[in-house]
């Protein structure tokens, strides 16, 4: 669904979604979970650097896993698909070239409460076609582009799934996409 709760604009394509029209979020909402998602940039995708290939898996809708044609396509490190964005780059690119399709499996833990504060933060596990690229890495708290974060606020126990939509030509596609909650 959209930001406002109206349908996904995405198109269903040859049975792929096109990530194409704003970002999209889960109905349900997840705490810990495992996603799985496969992806594909097409060869002839304009840009470079972040404007080729993009999108992204944000968890509770604050904590961005870059999704990135960074397959011979130089970009800042922690800017790369497997990266805990702007905060910790990939172990590896494990990233194939355009046109093949790539299968990002996350294993995220969501940050322990009390009261609605952070006691212990957010980590993930990341495997991109495969490689493990994250092991057990800490989440310095929501993630932003070029600014220090932390956990200073309130934060809720569960929210939505996002699917960043970063306007590429031609879009992104996405098949086999699936997320299940964990204890």
């Amino acid at each position: 669904m959209s930001k406002d709760g109206k349908p996904c604009p995405w198109k269903v394509e040859n049975g792929e979604l096109l990530i194409a029209g704003g970002d999209c979020w889960t109905k349900e909402q997840f705490a810990s979970c495992q996603l799985h998602i496969e992806w594909m940039s097409a060869p002839e995708t304009k840009g470079n650097s972040q404007k080729k290939g993009n999108a992204g898996v944000f968890f509770m809708d604050r904590y961005e896993c870059q999704m990135l044609d960074c397959y011979n396509n130089p970009t800042y490190a922690d800017g790369m698909t497997g990266c805990i964005y702007g905060q910790t780059p990939p172990l590896v690119n494990a990233v194939r070239p355009a046109g093949e399709w790539q299968t990002y499996d996350i294993i995220f833990t969501a940050p322990k409460l009390k009261d609605g504060k952070v006691v212990e933060p957010a980590y993930v596990t990341t495997f991109v076609n495969g490689v493990c690229v994250q092991v057990h890495t800490k989440i310095m708290g929501p993630t932003k582009h070029k600014n220090i974060t932390n956990y200073d606020g309130v934060f809720p126990e569960k929210a939505p799934v996002r699917l960043q939509d970063h306007k590429n030509d031609p879009p992104v596609r996405v098949r086999n996409y699936w997320v299940r909650p964990l204890p």
